[in-house]
């Protein structure tokens, strides 16, 4: 009891972020459309869910499946099956939010700045777009920042316990996403934090490299289980579409780096606004103490940054997030020392009131008008305005189910894989009044089995991406003549949409 009542402002601090966590990453979490990858993945949860033998379908996109696995259980519980998608990145969060209260509490020893960095986790706007939708993202982050905190840990203490954990917690890291490699190729950045000044230093030394051994082994070990697959080879094929392999790279090495360093560059200033750059930076500025803690930390983010900009082939904004949660504990750090530095207390207000501004617009927008969020545009694109967001897809899923109440419909979609026909068939699989086919690519003429349906059955066909010889993105080609538009929903003032017509026989 007595501990409680020496840290119980900290703890109904700690108990209101996480209130807050819940509040933000729950909110409207179904107001953004599903996204081409959200309806692959749930897609390829529920398959696995219902057979086993498919277990590694991810695999055959040459993507790891645990976020799939964790799908699966939460569609047990959960009927909506994206909001199922969804709520596997919340839980993620959620476990990212205390491993940076473990993080930044062991590495600068303060119990504030731990709690700090779960704080700059729930308003930091690139958390809370990927906690929020159904993308390997936030799985891999959690599993990154428990890694670095057990990385650390091991450095500092050198038990075998913590070896053994740290394997298996970036072992669950690489069974989510290539990019959670880091984690083994970064290992050796501890060494900055190890004493080497304490007895006995070699000793101690060997015995950290072969604990560390032991982790890598295990992880690798858990990676392992990948090959049981014969899908496991399309991995590193896929890879090869993001990243240039080294034999393809050594051709025009650094050809591409100057745009892509550039291109992440904004993307990290839009995430991290300008007053997580000022903290991050005035971190090594305002205090002296832990330097080496401070350049682990950047290092840890340089590092991917600059590997992914030398070698990255296509890139998109998510795939630096999870190097960008090293850099919280360091906007903790400054904001607990600027804390404590300025005594004068409407200053300090004013402070506050400047550096959180600047997030909490994104936060709002992304909460509440997700296209008017101060975002990279890119991820706009993506994820409300472009033909890979699924803006109109719930209203066709309801159109669909009221046609099929009393009869059977055939329902054809301009796409084999992805959004169509994933999108629909995540909701309307079971119904055995709808039938669903995907049709790719699309040609001046109507297809044959199209034609033949229509005969029979009310028929529907679905565009919503762009094609050429359509008229447009989410239109029919001009060739098609027997169609009559039923449901359309326009997704910006560009000419996208997604249009549904009825097929007349």
């Amino acid at each position: 009891m007595s501990i409680i009542r020496k840290h119980k402002f900290l703890l109904i601090f700690g108990f209101a972020i996480t209130l807050l966590y819940i509040f933000t990453r729950l909110f409207n979490i179904m107001s953004l459309p599903i996204f081409t990858d959200e309806a692959i993945y749930v897609r390829w949860a529920q398959i696995a869910k219902q057979d086993a033998n498919w277990r590694f379908i991810s695999l055959t996109d040459g993507k790891q499946p645990s976020f799939v696995w964790a799908t699966m259980i939460f569609l047990r519980f959960v009927e909506d099956p994206l909001l199922a998608g969804r709520l596997v990145s919340v839980a993620a969060g959620l476990f990212s939010m205390v491993g940076l209260f473990f993080l930044g509490r062991e590495l600068f020893r303060s119990i504030w700045v731990g709690i700090l960095s779960s704080a700059v986790y729930v308003l930091f706007p690139m958390a809370l777009v990927y906690d929020r939708m159904a993308l390997y993202e936030g799985v891999v982050g959690a599993f990154v920042v428990w890694g670095l905190y057990l990385t650390v840990f091991l450095a500092r203490n050198i038990r075998l316990d913590i070896a053994l954990i740290l394997g298996m917690v970036i072992g669950g890291g690489v069974l989510t996403k290539t990019s959670a490699f880091f984690s083994i190729y970064l290992l050796p950045l501890s060494l900055l934090l190890f004493d080497f000044k304490r007895k006995k230093m070699y000793s101690k030394f060997l015995k950290w490299a072969g604990l560390a051994f032991v982790s890598i082994i295990i992880a690798y070990g858990m990676y392992s289980i990948l090959r049981l697959s014969p899908f496991f080879h399309i991995i590193n094929e896929k890879n090869g579409l993001f990243v240039y392999p080294l034999k393809e790279w050594i051709k025009h090495p650094f050809e591409f780096w100057y745009g892509n360093i550039l291109g992440e560059w904004d993307w990290l200033r839009r995430y991290m606004t300008v007053s997580g750059i000022i903290l991050t930076l005035s971190s090594f500025v305002i205090d002296r103490r832990f330097f080496r803690e401070k350049i682990f930390l950047i290092l840890w983010f340089l590092i991917p940054f600059v590997a992914l900009g030398v070698f990255g082939r296509t890139l998109y904004p998510r795939f630096i997030f999870f190097m960008t949660l090293s850099l919280l504990p360091l906007v903790a750090f400054s904001a607990r020392e600027t804390y404590k530095l300025v005594k004068n207390k409407l200053v300090l207000f004013v402070l506050l009131i400047v550096f959180l501004v600047p997030p909490l617009i994104s936060d709002y927008f992304i909460l509440s008008n997700f296209s008017k969020a101060p975002i990279p545009r890119i991820d706009l694109d993506q994820y409300i305005n472009g033909w890979t967001s699924g803006g109109g897809v719930k209203e066709v899923v309801e159109f669909l189910k009221n046609e099929a109440k009393d009869k059977k419909i055939f329902v054809a979609t301009e796409g084999t894989f992805g959004l169509m026909p994933y999108a629909l068939e995540i909701y309307l699989i079971d119904n055995k009044n709808i039938t669903i086919v995907g049709f790719w690519p699309i040609g001046d003429t109507i297809p044959q089995k199209v034609i033949d349906e229509s005969k029979k059955n009310p028929t529907y066909f679905l565009f919503y991406q762009p094609c050429v010889p359509c008229a447009g993105i989410g239109f029919p080609p001009s060739t098609w003549k027997s169609l009559e538009l039923a449901y359309q929903y326009k997704k910006d003032y560009s000419g996208r949409s997604l249009s549904l017509y009825r097929v007349k026989p």
